[in-house]
């Protein structure tokens, strides 16, 4: 489970425990990946593999202390290279041993064995070395196409402008060393080289065979074949050490006495190897490059980041920024702004990997609470720089923040979008992409033109369309003259050029427009409606109509809670809409599955497709039956109230489920699983705030108003890990503003802790029960887990 966790098997700690060394990974369980590159490329695939609902890591890693290059202040390197130098050695300063949480006793874990006969005896005097490289603080500053605001200059070309970026880790020739070795790709070579350069601690382009397990897996070859190639070679030094250039010549040999094909050098799709042996992943080059870029404007201005900006788009150096969280938990912030109270944030230019896991905890759950599908994504996976993780993770929070402006609050005027006969409720559960095309299709008939879009990908990549829509939203600005260009890829070129000219020149290069990539084209036409939606304002009889509509809907909250709590256990499908994705029972059958593992006979469930409504209701019959057997409260509630998307009713349901979920989550973790209480939920806070953060706030129950001002969540969050809450940034609470301020404190705390929760400020400075006592439940859940660690 992701958002009340299952603690109850001893392997899910574990699993749950960060490690340095971890090979248990999504690796693991994709182990047949690899039979169809094409079954593996594109991030969201990755996502959603088969691995199931893991959760993320709930206990930080311990601060390891021993860090030789902070104990020396990087002063020990230049020593050692001074004693080499001048033929002199000397044993490092002793360090005390890294202690990390403890891991899986699985085979999986254990270093492979090394042939005896391939590989040299270890040099005697290496410092002890840790798992993760630096990362790169030197790059430049803003580039100069960022204006004083933070946007770009309209007239400035976000694809041509040339930029000054960090070397980082990749001072390589890649296109150099593909030519040379041509079983390997330009972009193959770069992220072969970022872990190489992951065990090159000492930056001598040297390291011993004995560190290469991983480096060479995600080369995707045997430890065991590269090892044995290397002495076969002779690639192994004097020394015993070996370099970068030697490992490529021993793997492009492996692969070649396995008869792999020769690269072709397609730059759109960069194949990258997993923790497995025989475990691929592709990730999209063109995407890569457009989200780096997307992340170099958004945070240009961020006072924590200035010296870590821009990254070079070209280059994976995304990944290794994006370790210690900082860049993905300001992103999530730039898309749904006040989600992460920044003074949680370890802002560090050196994190440990303790602060480390902190701060990708606070991603990886606050991603989770702004919608994001985070079922197979960890703290560790981030730390690690999971190259097909980490961009799907990227693309879904632009994605989300793309999205948000699409909506009838914010733009009232969509309601000029409704068809003959359609209500403005059918119109609002379409999904955002749907509601874009929409729009596009509104403008082009407009303009009279003939044809239409029903995609952003084939009907887009000739780029009439994109013609005609421009000069529409901009007559004096944008012309149509680029429907008089023969060639695609010059048409393309003019048209974006048209958009530079309102300052939309984004996420598009004429290769991916001709291309027809649908993300990058749905990021382009989201950014264009967002800045220039052409629509009329409404009259006052039409935004009485509108306003009467959003009175109605002011449940939204709660259901977008529990939709995110469905997604959060791994459903299938992914809950968009909480009403009209539950109508036909599986979704529930589902989560009731998760929360009593066997409890669905799959033998009595029509499977999906569901078309016929009578086997609908036949699904939600049975959702009843469980909820029953469950002892919810279910009067007057049928399956045919579910499947006619009645609200009240489903959100009933939906909300006994849930509590029952964390009900379960803390029977599991008591003493011979006693059943736990909201009495016994209330009693714990209370001794907790009391006898363990020595504060005298109390709850009388989850209704108690004083709770509107946080102090009583931040002081047991105190109790929870002591230190944990700055009080310093703490106010009393008299205001509105400063109860949000404290609840937004408290949530980014519990989120940094390893909680996964829903609730938002408003609904603890409203006090509302169901989600206080789904956050107190979370909470005690979370504290139980950590002390039985």
């Amino acid at each position: 489970m992701s958002g009340f966790r299952n603690f109850s098997s001893n392997e899910s700690l574990h699993n749950d425990s960060p490690t340095l060394s971890s090979a248990l990974d999504a690796d693991d369980w994709d182990a047949d990946d690899n039979s169809d590159p094409q079954t593996v490329q594109q991030t969201n695939s990755a996502i959603s593999s088969p691995r199931g609902s893991i959760s993320t890591s709930t206990s930080a890693l311990p601060s390891s202390g021993n860090n030789w290059r902070e104990q020396s202040g990087g002063d020990w390197l230049a020593a050692k290279r001074q004693q080499q130098s001048s033929g002199q050695t000397s044993q490092p300063s002793p360090v005390k041993p890294f202690v990390a949480s403890p891991a899986p006793n699985k085979s999986s874990f254990t270093k492979p064995a090394i042939p005896a006969h391939s590989v040299p005896t270890r040099p005697p005097s290496k410092p002890a070395r840790q798992p993760e490289a630096n990362l790169p603080t030197s790059i430049p500053a803003y580039p100069s196409a960022i204006n004083s605001t933070g946007g770009l200059h309209p007239s400035t070309n976000t694809t041509d402008t040339p930029r000054k970026f960090s070397a980082g880790s990749m001072g390589i020739n890649t296109q150099a060393l593909s030519a040379k070795y041509p079983y390997f790709t330009p972009s193959e070579i770069a992220a072969f080289h970022q872990q190489y350069t992951l065990v090159d601690k000492e930056n001598r382009d040297k390291v011993h065979p004995s560190d290469l397990s991983n480096v060479a897996t995600k080369a995707g070859a045997s430890f065991q074949d590269v090892t044995q190639k290397l002495s076969q070679l002779s690639l192994v030094d004097d020394g015993g050490l070996v370099s970068f250039e030697g490992l490529l010549k021993a793997v492009s040999k492996v692969r070649e006495d396995k008869g792999a094909a020769k690269q072709t050098g397609d730059k759109q799709k960069i194949v990258l190897h997993g923790h497995g042996e025989n475990t691929t992943h592709t990730i999209n080059e063109d995407e890569k490059e457009s989200f780096t870029q997307h992340i170099n404007q958004a945070l240009a201005r961020d006072a924590h980041l200035k010296d870590r900006l821009p990254i070079d788009p070209s280059s994976m150096q995304i990944f290794s920024e994006c370790k210690d969280g900082l860049i993905l938990a300001k992103l999530i912030n730039d898309s749904v702004p006040g989600t992460i109270d920044d003074r949680v944030l370890n802002v560090q230019k050196k994190l440990n990997p303790f602060h480390m896991t902190e701060n990708n905890n606070v991603v990886v759950n606050s991603a989770k609470a702004v919608g994001c599908s985070v079922v197979n994504i960890g703290a560790q996976d981030l730390i690690e720089g999971r190259e097909h993780l980490i961009l799907g993770l990227i693309w879904q929070i632009i994605k989300i923040g793309l999205q948000a402006k699409i909506d009838i609050k914010v733009h009232p005027e969509l309601f000029r979008l409704l068809e003959t006969g359609e209500s403005l409720e059918e119109f609002l559960k379409l999904p955002p992409e749907q509601i874009l095309l929409r729009w596009f299709n509104y403008h082009l008939k407009k303009a009279g033109w003939s044809r239409k879009v029903t995609n952003f990908s084939g009907d887009v990549k000739d780029g009439e369309n994109y013609t005609v829509l421009l000069a529409q939203l901009a007559p004096s600005t944008c012309t149509r003259q680029p429907l008089q260009i023969s060639d695609l890829f010059e048409r393309a070129e003019a048209v974006l050029q048209n958009a530079d000219k309102l300052g939309c020149r984004k996420y598009l290069t004429a290769k991916t427009l001709v291309g027809g990539n649908a993300k990058l084209n749905f990021a382009f036409v989201a950014h264009l409606f967002n800045t220039h939606p052409g629509l009329e304002k409404l009259s006052e009889a039409e935004m009485a109509q509108l306003d009467e509509w959003l009175f109605s809907s002011e449940g939204d909250r709660e259901a977008r809670a529990f939709a995110l709590w469905l997604n959060s256990l791994g459903v299938e499908p992914f809950v968009n809409n909480l009403f009209d994705d539950l109508r036909d029972g599986l979704v529930l059958l589902h989560a009731m599955d998760k929360v009593h593992p066997g409890v669905v006979d799959w033998k009595k469930v029509n499977k999906a497709p569901v078309s016929s409504k009578f086997k609908k209701v036949e699904n939600c019959n049975y959702v009843v039956v469980l909820g029953k057997s469950m002892r919810f409260s279910l009067v007057g509630i049928g399956g045919v109230d579910i499947t006619d998307g009645n609200k009240t009713l489903t959100l009933a349901l939906v909300w006994q489920l849930m509590r029952e979920h964390v009900i379960q989550t803390l029977r599991s973790l008591s003493t011979a699983g006693r059943e736990i209480t909201d009495s016994d939920m209330i009693k714990w806070a209370n001794d907790t705030v009391r006898t363990r953060a020595a504060k005298h706030s109390t709850m009388a129950s989850f209704k108690d108003p004083s709770l509107s001002t946080s102090v009583f969540f931040l002081d047991l969050l105190q109790g929870i890990k002591k230190g944990v809450v700055n009080y310093e940034l703490v106010s009393p609470g008299q205001s509105e503003d400063e109860q949000k301020m404290n609840a937004k404190y408290a949530i980014s705390i519990a989120r940094k802790l390893g909680a996964t929760i829903f609730v938002l400020p408003e609904d603890i400075v409203e006090v509302k029960s169901k989600m206080i006592l789904t956050f107190v439940g979370t909470l005690m859940a979370l504290d139980k887990v950590q002390n039985a660690a």
